[in-house]
């Protein structure tokens, strides 16, 4: 075999694998939101097609809108992923659990779904970009419910939910589950590049002071140790309306279906 038709069959078959990988992905998320009972709609918000498996029974209550982490982003420390599609979607796992009338799953650009503007700077650098949030903002638009929102963020996810909360006025309540809420702390703890392209939830605390929010971390989480929840909460000011639930046990990705739903949030009396 020459070496260029060496080369070919490799490519093809590398193409054949991640096309079979992609289909599995697919497979998976189309298996746990048939079994509660949420349809697939794919959401255009300009840049981005977003993914959403949504349930409305109660068009007046509000939606729980739960936003996925960032998926299979890298293949190792230093080799970003061709498709951040994720393997084990907790965010649609959790949502899968709620029995709220109103459910509705968003995932992340260029998961589930291809375009033009997929590129990996999307599941990377730029992932908490300006042009994410507000296509994350334009989603929460189409998807809207006269009663408003209640948000829950897995790992990155909670990043966007947050930022996306500190521009909205419909936003009733925020959960993080082993959240990215302060993606440069994160950064320095693990020793990797800084995401000047990105926005920074902790640098949006203040405004979400007032907003009810518990923020669940992981004892044994290694990925996103639960000191940059702590973190963010001190930026708060006000504590009232926020509390941090501690599991022990919980890694990043394992220990919070045991718990969920976790209740919504309230603000504490003075």
């Amino acid at each position: 075999m020459t070496t260029r038709l060496h080369i070919l069959v490799l490519a093809t078959l590398a193409a054949s694998l991640t096309a079979c990988a992609a289909q599995d992905r697919s497979a998976t998320a189309e298996s746990i939101a048939a079994t509660a009972g949420l349809r697939r709609v794919v959401i255009k918000t300009g840049p981005f097609d977003l993914t959403a498996y949504v349930r409305v029974r109660d068009p007046a209550q509000p939606v729980v809108v739960y936003v996925e982490g960032d998926g299979a982003a890298w293949r190792s420390r230093s080799e970003p992923s061709q498709d951040p599609t994720p393997r084990h979607p907790m965010g649609l796992r959790l949502a899968g659990l709620d029995r709220s009338p109103n459910v509705a799953y968003l995932a992340r650009p260029c998961q589930y779904s291809w375009g033009s503007a997929c590129k990996v700077a999307y599941w990377t650098d730029r992932r908490f970009a300006e042009e994410v949030i507000a296509a994350t903002s334009t989603a929460l638009d189409q998807l809207k419910a006269t009663g408003g929102f209640h948000l829950v963020g897995y790992s990155g996810g909670a990043a966007v939910a947050a930022l996306a909360a500190a521009r909205r006025s419909d936003v009733l309540s925020l959960r993080s589950v082993a959240g990215n809420l302060d993606s440069e702390g994160i950064n320095r703890h693990h020793g990797v590049s800084a995401m000047p392209a990105s926005l920074n939830p902790i640098d949006v605390a203040p405004r979400l002071a007032h907003l009810p929010q518990t923020h669940l971390v992981g004892g044994d989480d290694k990925v996103v140790p639960p000191f940059i929840a702590e973190d963010f909460v001190s930026r708060l000011g006000d504590k009232r309306c926020v509390t941090i639930t501690r599991l022990p046990k919980a890694s990043h990705d394992d220990g919070w279906e045991s718990v969920w739903p976790a209740p919504i949030p309230i603000c504490r009396s003075p």
